[in-house]
């Protein structure tokens, strides 16, 4: 006999029944419950991640694939292009004439293959619109070197570039195209991020262009030795993003994907990037006049350590040693002393010896600064007139033997000097000159710092005088001979000149 009461269930299998349908469906009741509980948390989770879709939409037309190519002389007999010679790297360092040892003279090549040469390609970057009418700002290295610069748009439009200005200390440089309509970047400020703050890079990685990446901030003002400090991320940042920009989530660029820190080539997690309120200062500079003009005072400086700062009663480490005055520099002229530490340069206090030249080289040259120095347990103010820093590092380390004068290099690349007596009789020739320096075409050409030049084209060289004089004159539209003694060899180099 079964009676129901209520919940209850009799007999007793009937009762088992009811106790596991009760069962279950409390169970379901709790997990509902904690399903409702969850959703607020999750939904919280997925606000918390960031959404680039909207930010990439409205930057990318911005950036730009940078292709650059360089003018390659034509190989004649025995040189392939294919890299199957043996004999090609001599040739690239002593011109398509060069003949393997054994072999039988080069046959003539054909008319017209040395003059014009043939283009061919150098390297991929990136780069990023700064203005609607065709500014944009990439790195010095990717055009540095460069014949022809090709900038490609998201939209496959293919224009040519011309370098408006590049400058190697900071690896900024400012190309353009004819264009109108370009989708500018709105500059960022790159002192407010932050550590753990999202950023992105746009750039052409590997020459696939338009592709994004996104990491964060891993430190700011990363100080590399350099005249800037960088901004450190972990944005996947590979060869060809050079140039591109560093975004953050508002779609302003805050940085120019510059370097990589890196054992292989490829990404490991450290990439480094230009902040772009310098990266625009230096534009500026490039767009006004072609050049960056920079400050200097003329010391070489280290850090100060703790022990150093303990020894002479600094207190604390802060400021730059110096280490090295400068004959006739404005610090020597200024009263600067080896073994000073520089407290402040015009106010400004120089926690580190990094801070020293590029708070020097913000200043106008010409500019009169008060410079503060500790000196024998006390500090001292000097007054001290602000130089200019040579344009290029390397030109800057260059002297001529008479003045005294930094030389720049010639449009085929060069800096020569006349070759001393003792070295023309070592060689055994009437005159030549010797190389510097070789930088641009002549560098391209495989001509380096050493080498004696003892012909021009068909015009035997006497001294430094007569050959720049002739490389002055000379057609640069043309490809030109230079006769390269090296060791024991001698062959023709053929050079394009710089336009």
């Amino acid at each position: 006999m079964s009676v129901f009461h209520g919940a209850a269930c009799y007999p007793h299998p009937m009762k088992r029944v009811c106790s596991t349908l009760g069962t279950a469906l409390l169970l379901a009741l709790f997990a509902a419950l904690l399903l409702v509980a969850a959703q607020p948390a999750a939904q919280a989770q997925t606000r918390a991640l960031p959404d680039f879709t909207d930010l990439v939409a409205k930057a990318d037309p911005a950036v730009v694939n940078i292709r650059t190519t360089a003018r390659a002389v034509a190989r004649g007999p025995y040189g392939g292009g294919g890299g199957q010679d043996p004999y090609e790297l001599f040739r690239w360092f002593f011109g398509p004439d060069f003949v393997p040892p054994g072999r039988g003279p080069r046959q003539p090549t054909p008319p017209g293959n040395n003059d014009e040469g043939q283009e061919v390609p150098r390297g991929v970057g990136s780069g990023f619109f700064i203005s609607a009418d065709g500014y944009i700002l990439t790195n010095h290295h990717v055009v540095n070197g460069a014949d022809d610069i090709y900038v490609t748009l998201t939209d496959r439009r293919e224009f040519k570039a011309k370098v408006i200005g590049s400058d190697e200390r900071t690896d900024v440089a400012l190309i353009k195209v004819e264009a109108a309509g370009m989708t500018p970047l709105k500059p960022g400020d790159p002192t407010q991020l932050r550590k753990g703050e999202w950023v992105l890079a746009i750039g052409s990685p590997f020459g696939l262009d338009s592709t994004v990446t996104a990491g964060i901030v891993s430190a700011t003002g990363r100080d590399t030795g350099d005249y800037l400090p960088f901004i450190q991320t972990d944005v996947a940042v590979n060869p060809g993003n050079s140039g591109g920009p560093l975004l953050n989530m508002r779609g302003e660029v805050v940085g120019i994907n510059s370097q990589i820190i890196s054992r292989s080539g490829g990404f490991m997690g450290i990439s480094l990037a230009i902040p772009i309120d310098e990266a625009m200062r230096v534009a500026d500079q490039l767009r006004s006049s072609g050049r960056v003009i920079r400050g200097r005072i003329g010391v070489q400086i280290g850090e100060v350590s703790k022990e150093v700062a303990d020894a002479i009663g600094l207190g604390r480490t802060a400021g730059a040693s110096v280490g090295m005055v400068e004959p006739g520099s404005p610090a020597e002229k200024a009263g600067i002393e080896p073994g000073d530490v520089i407290l402040k340069f015009n106010g400004k206090t120089i926690e580190r010896s990094s801070d020293l030249p590029r708070t020097v080289g913000e200043t106008k040259p010409g500019t009169k600064a008060t410079i503060q120095v500790w000196r024998r347990g006390g500090t001292r103010d000097l007054s001290i007139t602000v130089g200019e820093l040579e344009p290029d590092k390397a030109a800057a380390a260059r002297q001529d033997e008479g003045g005294g004068q930094a030389q720049k290099t010639n449009v085929l690349g060069l800096v020569v000097s006349d070759l001393p007596a003792a070295r023309r009789r070592e060689l055994r020739v009437r005159g030549g000159v010797q190389v510097d320096a070789a930088d641009g075409p002549a560098a391209r050409a495989g001509i380096r710092q050493g080498d004696v030049i003892l012909a021009l084209d068909n015009t035997e060289i006497t001294g430094a005088s007569q050959f720049n004089g002739l490389v002055a004159k000379i057609d640069r539209s043309k490809v030109h001979g230079v006769l390269v003694r090296r060791d024991d060899l001698t062959q023709w180099v053929p050079i394009r000149p710089t336009r």
